[in-house]
């Protein structure tokens, strides 16, 4: 007699621990990727607000550094990704797979439109950075509550959850007061993540 099929729940938590597992096997997981994109809002956005309180600093300079952090982030993320999933098949490859691709498709879909808001010129430039800041936040928050959803991941859930309150605090706190909240409670929610999850895989908890 054949066994009967294992529901939508079952099936779910079957993916999210053997994602748990090979990650922990394989040397990855979200600690390290995490870490990457707490040192890149730490100090690029860190920096940007500092360079907003003095005229000694070029906001050329800022937005060098923030690109290029941003670009580091994303380049290790890649790498610890690929090496997380090498060797992994099934509906957990797929699942990663397409998580991964809403990442890139809803980056650019946004881009595209704070760009055209932009340039309609309507809005200052202390309102386009608060356009920029507050939108980027509340995708980050989206795209980690649906991550921590789709894994069960109750720490995920959590960190999606304080991205869209900080998304909404940096508007309300009004420029350059904003980049702060990039820096310490975007940067600082990843950092408190990264040493959540560190302690996890050290200790072998699910």
């Amino acid at each position: 007699m054949d066994d009967e099929p294992m529901s939508a729940e079952e099936s779910l938590n079957l993916i999210a621990q053997q994602s748990r597992r090979n990650r922990r096997e394989l040397g990855g997981g979200p600690a390290r990727m995490l870490a990457a994109w707490a040192f890149a809002w730490l100090l690029g956005w860190g920096f940007t607000y500092f360079a907003t309180q003095t005229a000694s600093v070029p906001g050329w300079l800022c937005g060098v550094l923030v690109a290029v952090l941003f670009v580091f982030a994303i380049t290790y993320t890649g790498y610890v990704s690929a090496r997380a999933g090498r060797g992994i098949r099934g509906p957990s490859r797929t699942v990663g797979a397409m998580y991964g691709y809403s990442w890139a498709l809803s980056s650019i879909g946004l881009s595209v439109i704070d760009i055209r808001i932009t340039q309609f010129g309507s809005l200052t430039s202390d309102q386009v950075s608060l356009l920029w800041s507050g939108t980027w936040l509340l995708l980050t928050g989206v795209l980690y509550l649906a991550g921590g959803m789709l894994w069960q991941d109750k720490l995920m859930y959590g960190l999606g959850a304080w991205m869209i309150v900080s998304a909404g605090l940096s508007v309300v706190v009004g420029f350059p007061a904003n980049f702060l909240v990039l820096a310490l409670c975007g940067g600082g929610g990843f950092l408190l993540a990264a040493i959540v999850y560190f302690v996890r895989e050290k200790s072998g908890r699910r």
